[in-house]
């Protein structure tokens, strides 16, 4: 039996799952800015936490787009695969690397705007971090007012977030719509 809309496979995961996921991959940063980190202090000969601040957190914003293009580029990061979450183009095929490249791009929009807002203030840390979790909250949101449950900039990226299971059983993928 098909279902009513055929794109209802590109439904999106639960936000509560897709929040955890988000999360978690948080976390598994954590390591990644760890080496990355390492790595710049390392081949720059940083002897000050502070010294080339702008030259890491550039490095770090590439890592971490290498790590993600690669990843996504695949179907799934390491949290992806732990909540049973798969990324896929509006066809239900794996996106490309430029793909998700545009989606590592698209992404910042968790965090840029809040992060542009502090500029002209002088915000405390703790000011930044509830100016920064509101957004993340009203950002997450948001994307019960998409069709399909997905992400802003998801549908601005031309990717979907699906559950990875049924993406296992071999479920074909679902043609293009408009």
């Amino acid at each position: 039996m098909r279902a009513a809309n055929p794109a209802e496979h590109l439904r999106a995961p639960a936000l509560a799952r897709r929040m955890a996921c988000w999360f978690y991959e948080g976390m598994l940063l954590f390591g990644v800015v760890f080496v990355a980190g390492y790595l710049f202090s390392a081949l720059s000969q940083m002897r000050h936490a502070l010294a080339y601040r702008h030259a890491l957190q550039a490095f770090i914003f590439v890592v971490f787009g290498i790590y993600f293009t690669w990843f996504w580029s695949r179907g799934q990061t390491l949290a992806m695969k732990t909540w049973h979450i798969r990324l896929v183009d509006t066809s239900g095929h794996p996106v490309t690397q430029a793909r998700a490249l545009a989606r590592y791009l698209l992404s910042w929009s968790w965090f840029l705007p809040p992060l542009l807002l502090t500029l002209p203030f002088a915000l405390s840390p703790a000011e930044i971090v509830v100016l920064a979790a509101g957004w993340v909250a009203v950002w997450a949101l948001l994307s019960r007012f998409h069709p399909l449950g997905q992400y802003w900039h998801d549908a601005w990226a031309g990717t979907c977030l699906i559950d990875s299971r049924a993406w296992d059983a071999g479920r074909p993928p679902t043609p293009h719509f408009p």
